[in-house]
């Protein structure tokens, strides 16, 4: 059975985020991160987003660890800049859209993210 990617890239989950998942793989742009990023979020795996954030910004594993009644169920990509495999920042501009306690919800933002160690690493909302 083939299951769709939570990050609606119109590939298989186990092609497209899953090899992030599971630590076979590290996302090589910045936008890869960020729908894996999103994945993790629709699949509750609050390990990943820790693994992934940048250590001075992120919160605790624990806080990641909530928000179970909230089911991510669309994101679009509206613009990125850098994030190629050979810049050192990039920006995702995204519209998340969710759903918790029957009450439909949009999260718009511009995230960027940075290389560290080599691999990308999300670090906050792009501030204006």
């Amino acid at each position: 059975m083939k299951i769709p990617c939570p990050c609606k890239s119109s590939f298989e989950y186990k092609v497209c985020c899953e090899p992030y998942h599971n630590g076979k793989q590290s996302a090589p742009t910045a936008e890869a991160l960020m729908r894996a990023r999103y994945s993790a979020y629709a699949l509750q795996l609050p390990r990943y987003l820790f693994k992934t954030w940048h250590k001075e910004t992120r919160p605790p594993l624990q806080q990641l660890s909530q928000h179970h009644d909230m089911q991510w169920i669309s994101l679009k990509v509206t613009k990125t800049e850098l994030g190629r495999k050979q810049d050192m920042t990039g920006i995702v501009a995204f519209i998340a859209t969710s759903v918790q306690n029957e009450k439909v919800g949009q999260l718009t933002e511009s995230s960027y993210f940075e290389r560290a160690q080599g691999k990308w690493v999300y670090v906050g909302v792009e501030s204006e």
